[in-house]
Protein backbone atom coordinates (compact mmCIF):
# COMPACT_ATOMS: atom_id res chain seq x y z
CA UNK A 1 0.00 0.00 0.00
CA UNK A 2 1.48 3.40 -1.06
CA UNK A 3 2.47 5.99 2.11
CA UNK A 4 1.93 9.46 1.96
CA UNK A 5 4.22 10.01 4.57
CA UNK A 6 6.85 11.11 5.60
CA UNK A 7 9.43 13.99 6.75
CA UNK A 8 10.94 11.37 9.67
CA UNK A 9 13.84 12.75 12.23
CA UNK A 10 14.70 13.19 15.18
CA UNK A 11 17.09 11.49 17.28
CA UNK A 12 15.18 8.35 17.31
CA UNK A 13 15.01 7.65 14.13
CA UNK A 14 11.14 6.52 14.29
CA UNK A 15 8.72 8.21 12.04
CA UNK A 16 4.82 9.40 12.36
CA UNK A 17 3.18 7.93 9.21
CA UNK A 18 -0.49 7.28 7.37
CA UNK A 19 -1.43 4.96 4.88
CA UNK A 20 -3.29 6.35 1.73
CA UNK A 21 -6.71 5.96 3.68
CA UNK A 22 -5.29 8.01 6.92
CA UNK A 23 -5.21 4.82 9.46
CA UNK A 24 -2.72 5.44 11.76
CA UNK A 25 0.58 2.58 11.22
CA UNK A 26 1.84 1.12 14.32
CA UNK A 27 5.46 2.41 15.66
CA UNK A 28 7.00 -1.16 15.06
CA UNK A 29 5.73 -0.85 11.41
CA UNK A 30 6.81 2.76 10.95
CA UNK A 31 10.40 1.86 11.92
CA UNK A 32 10.94 -1.01 9.51
CA UNK A 33 10.25 1.34 6.63
CA UNK A 34 12.43 3.61 7.86
CA UNK A 35 14.99 2.76 5.30
CA UNK A 36 16.80 5.12 2.53
CA UNK A 37 14.98 3.33 -0.17
CA UNK A 38 11.44 3.89 1.22
CA UNK A 39 12.21 7.17 1.52
CA UNK A 40 13.64 7.67 -1.75
CA UNK A 41 9.98 6.35 -2.99
CA UNK A 42 7.76 8.50 -0.51
CA UNK A 43 10.19 11.58 -1.84
CA UNK A 44 9.58 10.73 -5.14
CA UNK A 45 6.00 10.82 -4.81
CA UNK A 46 4.90 12.96 -2.70
CA UNK A 47 7.10 15.54 -4.69
CA UNK A 48 5.02 14.03 -8.10
CA UNK A 49 2.46 14.40 -6.27
CA UNK A 50 2.51 17.76 -5.32
CA UNK A 51 3.15 19.28 -8.84
CA UNK A 52 0.33 17.19 -10.42
CA UNK A 53 -1.92 18.82 -8.13
CA UNK A 54 -0.91 22.21 -8.45
CA UNK A 55 0.15 22.76 -12.07
CA UNK A 56 -2.45 24.24 -13.23
CA UNK A 57 -2.84 27.28 -10.37
CA UNK A 58 0.31 28.90 -11.62
CA UNK A 59 1.48 27.61 -14.73
CA UNK A 60 0.20 27.40 -18.70
CA UNK A 61 0.07 24.11 -20.05
CA UNK A 62 -0.43 20.55 -18.51
CA UNK A 63 2.13 18.97 -16.52
CA UNK A 64 4.45 16.24 -17.26
CA UNK A 65 6.75 14.58 -14.67
CA UNK A 66 10.93 14.18 -15.33
CA UNK A 67 12.39 10.57 -16.04
CA UNK A 68 13.85 9.38 -12.86
CA UNK A 69 16.98 8.00 -13.53
CA UNK A 70 17.57 7.43 -9.55
CA UNK A 71 20.63 6.19 -8.08
CA UNK A 72 24.36 6.03 -9.66
CA UNK A 73 27.60 5.35 -8.70
CA UNK A 74 29.92 8.37 -9.45
CA UNK A 75 32.85 7.09 -8.16
CA UNK A 76 33.27 3.77 -10.97
CA UNK A 77 33.32 6.69 -13.93
CA UNK A 78 31.05 4.59 -15.83
CA UNK A 79 27.63 6.07 -14.85
CA UNK A 80 25.09 7.31 -17.24
CA UNK A 81 26.16 10.58 -18.91
CA UNK A 82 24.41 14.05 -19.09
CA UNK A 83 25.09 15.95 -22.68
CA UNK A 84 28.07 13.58 -23.17
CA UNK A 85 29.75 13.85 -19.74
CA UNK A 86 29.16 11.44 -16.90
CA UNK A 87 27.53 11.99 -13.82
CA UNK A 88 29.10 13.66 -11.03
CA UNK A 89 30.56 12.16 -7.93
CA UNK A 90 28.59 12.94 -5.17
CA UNK A 91 26.28 14.70 -6.42
CA UNK A 92 22.64 15.12 -7.47
CA UNK A 93 21.32 16.62 -10.77
CA UNK A 94 18.88 17.44 -13.25
CA UNK A 95 19.82 16.85 -16.83
CA UNK A 96 17.89 19.34 -19.22
CA UNK A 97 15.49 18.89 -22.49
CA UNK A 98 16.09 16.87 -24.09
CA UNK A 99 17.21 14.28 -21.48
CA UNK A 100 15.15 15.38 -19.18
CA UNK A 101 15.84 13.26 -16.01
CA UNK A 102 16.53 13.92 -12.34
CA UNK A 103 19.60 11.32 -10.57
CA UNK A 104 21.33 11.63 -7.25
CA UNK A 105 25.10 9.52 -6.61
CA UNK A 106 23.98 6.95 -4.07
CA UNK A 107 27.10 7.99 -1.54
CA UNK A 108 25.46 11.42 -1.42
CA UNK A 109 22.00 9.92 0.05
CA UNK A 110 23.58 7.79 2.27
CA UNK A 111 25.79 9.97 3.88
CA UNK A 112 23.35 12.56 3.85
CA UNK A 113 20.72 10.20 5.18
CA UNK A 114 22.78 9.60 8.25
CA UNK A 115 22.15 13.02 9.29
CA UNK A 116 18.33 12.05 9.05
CA UNK A 117 15.51 11.62 6.57
CA UNK A 118 14.47 14.88 5.31
CA UNK A 119 18.03 14.99 3.54
CA UNK A 120 16.59 12.80 1.02
CA UNK A 121 13.41 14.89 0.62
CA UNK A 122 15.41 18.04 -0.12
CA UNK A 123 17.43 16.55 -2.32
CA UNK A 124 14.84 15.14 -4.63
CA UNK A 125 12.55 18.30 -4.43
CA UNK A 126 15.48 20.58 -5.57
CA UNK A 127 16.42 18.25 -8.54
CA UNK A 128 12.60 18.19 -9.69
CA UNK A 129 12.54 21.79 -9.08
CA UNK A 130 14.65 21.95 -12.37
CA UNK A 131 12.40 20.08 -14.24
CA UNK A 132 9.89 22.26 -13.23
CA UNK A 133 11.91 25.17 -14.49
CA UNK A 134 12.47 23.41 -17.81
CA UNK A 135 8.48 23.30 -18.38
CA UNK A 136 7.82 27.15 -17.75
CA UNK A 137 7.92 29.82 -19.80
CA UNK A 138 11.62 31.35 -19.69
CA UNK A 139 10.54 34.59 -18.97
CA UNK A 140 9.76 33.36 -15.24
CA UNK A 141 13.36 31.70 -14.92
CA UNK A 142 15.28 33.36 -12.28
CA UNK A 143 18.74 34.30 -13.24
CA UNK A 144 19.96 32.92 -9.79
CA UNK A 145 18.38 28.94 -10.56
CA UNK A 146 19.84 27.53 -7.80
CA UNK A 147 18.36 29.88 -5.60
CA UNK A 148 15.18 29.79 -7.50
CA UNK A 149 15.15 25.77 -7.20
CA UNK A 150 15.35 26.05 -3.53
CA UNK A 151 12.65 28.24 -3.08
CA UNK A 152 10.51 25.82 -5.31
CA UNK A 153 12.10 22.72 -2.93
CA UNK A 154 10.57 24.79 0.22
CA UNK A 155 6.76 25.47 -1.62
CA UNK A 156 6.50 21.78 -2.62
CA UNK A 157 7.74 20.20 0.65
CA UNK A 158 5.63 22.88 2.74
CA UNK A 159 3.20 22.90 0.23
CA UNK A 160 2.43 19.08 0.47
CA UNK A 161 2.52 19.19 4.48
CA UNK A 162 -0.73 21.82 3.80
CA UNK A 163 -1.92 18.71 1.57
CA UNK A 164 -1.91 16.77 4.31
CA UNK A 165 0.57 14.04 2.63
CA UNK A 166 3.65 15.14 4.50
CA UNK A 167 4.11 15.55 8.21
CA UNK A 168 6.76 17.51 9.73
CA UNK A 169 8.49 16.38 13.24
CA UNK A 170 10.54 17.75 15.83
CA UNK A 171 14.24 18.32 13.85
CA UNK A 172 13.02 18.03 10.58
CA UNK A 173 13.65 21.87 9.37
CA UNK A 174 17.22 21.86 11.49
CA UNK A 175 18.13 18.85 9.11
CA UNK A 176 17.18 20.74 6.20
CA UNK A 177 18.80 23.63 7.20
CA UNK A 178 22.05 22.24 7.96
CA UNK A 179 21.63 20.32 4.52
CA UNK A 180 21.46 23.81 2.98
CA UNK A 181 24.51 24.84 5.29
CA UNK A 182 26.69 22.27 3.93
CA UNK A 183 26.20 22.90 0.40
CA UNK A 184 26.54 26.34 -0.23
CA UNK A 185 29.36 28.48 -2.03
CA UNK A 186 30.94 29.57 0.78
CA UNK A 187 31.66 26.21 2.92
CA UNK A 188 35.42 25.18 1.54
CA UNK A 189 34.78 21.61 0.30
CA UNK A 190 32.06 23.01 -2.10
CA UNK A 191 33.42 23.71 -5.44
CA UNK A 192 30.70 25.39 -7.25
CA UNK A 193 29.90 28.97 -7.42
CA UNK A 194 26.04 29.05 -8.32
CA UNK A 195 24.36 27.94 -5.46
CA UNK A 196 24.53 30.86 -3.14
CA UNK A 197 26.03 31.25 0.03
CA UNK A 198 24.63 29.43 3.36
CA UNK A 199 21.86 32.46 4.35
CA UNK A 200 20.81 32.93 0.41
CA UNK A 201 19.70 29.31 0.14
CA UNK A 202 18.17 29.13 3.81
CA UNK A 203 16.32 32.61 2.67
CA UNK A 204 15.11 31.55 -0.38
CA UNK A 205 13.83 27.49 0.64
CA UNK A 206 12.05 29.90 3.65
CA UNK A 207 10.19 32.13 0.87
CA UNK A 208 8.92 29.10 -1.07
CA UNK A 209 7.96 27.46 2.55
CA UNK A 210 6.18 30.77 3.70
CA UNK A 211 4.83 31.93 0.51
CA UNK A 212 4.75 29.05 -1.70
CA UNK A 213 4.98 28.40 -5.37
CA UNK A 214 4.37 31.94 -6.46
CA UNK A 215 6.86 33.74 -4.02
CA UNK A 216 9.16 32.29 -5.93
CA UNK A 217 8.27 34.02 -9.09
CA UNK A 218 7.83 37.56 -7.33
Amino acid sequence: MLLTCVLIAGSTGTATATTSGNAPVSASTARSLDDINEDIRSAQYIINRFWATHWSEFFPGRYSPPRVLGAYDGAWGNAVTCRGYPLPDDNALYCWPPYDFVAWDVDLMRMGYRQGDAWVYLIIAHEWAHAVQARIPERLLSRQLELQADCLAGATLFGAAEDGVLFFETGDTEEIAAALRAHADDTPWTDVSDHGTAAQRLGAFNRGARQGVAGCFA
